[in-house]
């Protein structure tokens, strides 16, 4: 039995009696802990595991790269930030890769809430950088005497550590509803929210995906008539790397925003529900290993100098200064 208390599904007490009347009325050993052998389940796995390992290792060279190797600027604040978001993110999936194996939850109430609380801050610290990248341009090219002046690492540093306090907070909830309950044979991580479900869920959305919308695609339209206006081309690669990032970033967790707002209408949880949660959990997470492969991709003779990643990703970033 898959549980459809999923390692980040918003999941009520409800569900906890449904699991017990099916315990008591199936046999207990279709109940047990080490069920995974449907094929969205095997394949789940399989694409935790890879998001796992390219998230570890492409993230690790851009903090690598972007914290030892280049020169400190304000582009390598903004993209050191994104990495390490991702990165811690990632070193959280062994944990949820062996509950969905194990359909069973063993690291206890702390870790349940932390990563609970890593993905939503995860969610949060990324758009956030995101959106300040896109009005950082914005500015750049708009004022750029201004931006030449103002612009520093220190400044810089201090709005990244101003969005993760922001992101942490947001993600308290994330943490704060999340509990964990013993059942036969299995024990649940799960999302209690009581009567604040609607509450949490639009705020992530508000927060998590309007607002920064709105805010990116006022930035890019001012960009665009800029840029069209003083016909400048140097700046072409700099801003397709960002608009793949910010593109990534809502192909991915758009899905995720779209479920936890119908789940809100369900009245019980179904399968076809428990099923579209995990799948945009796991697509949600794709965005974790994204931005160091966007890096490479765009940086020069990509397809002919494979085998040089991360002086690719060095190179792209390079760019962006």
């Amino acid at each position: 039995m898959n549980s459809t208390s999923d390692y980040e599904g918003d999941y009520d007490g409800d569900y906890l009696n449904e699991l017990q009347k099916k315990v008591k009325a199936g046999n207990p050993d279709d109940f047990r802990a080490g069920h995974c052998k449907d094929a969205l389940c095997v394949i789940t796995v399989i694409v935790n595991v890879i998001i796992f390992l390219l998230g570890i290792v492409g993230n690790g060279a851009v903090i690598w790269i972007t914290g030892f190797k280049m020169r400190k600027s304000v582009n390598t604040t903004w993209y050191l930030s994104l990495a390490l978001s991702d990165f811690i993110f990632c070193s959280t999936l062994p944990l949820s890769i062996s509950r969905i194996v194990m359909d069973t939850w063993i690291f206890g109430l702390f870790m349940c809430k932390f990563t609970s609380f890593v993905m939503t801050l995860n969610m949060y610290s990324s758009i956030f950088i995101l959106v300040i990248i896109s009005v950082d341009r914005c500015i750049a090219v708009k004022f750029p005497v201004w931006a030449q002046n103002r612009r520093t690492v220190q400044r810089a540093s201090l709005v990244v550590l101003l969005v993760w306090f922001v992101s942490a907070l947001l993600s308290i909830p994330a943490a704060y509803f999340r509990n964990v309950a013993d059942k036969p044979h299995v024990v649940i991580c799960y999302s209690h929210y009581e009567h604040h479900h609607s509450t949490i869920v639009f705020t992530r959305f508000t927060f998590g995906c309007l607002i920064p919308l709105l805010m990116i695609s006022t930035c890019y339209s001012i960009l665009i008539c800029k840029l069209r206006s003083n016909q400048i081309s140097k700046f072409t690669k700099p801003y397709k790397i960002m608009t793949l990032l910010i593109t990534a970033y809502f192909l991915c967790w758009l899905p995720f925003q779209i479920v936890s707002i119908v789940e809100l209408s369900q009245t019980k949880h179904s399968t076809a529900m428990y099923r579209a949660q995990q799948v945009s959990v796991t697509l949600a997470s794709v965005n974790s290993f994204l931005n160091p492969l966007l890096y490479a991709f765009m940086a020069k003779d990509f397809k002919k100098k494979c085998y040089s990643f991360l002086s690719k990703i060095e190179s792209a970033l390079n760019e962006e200064t």
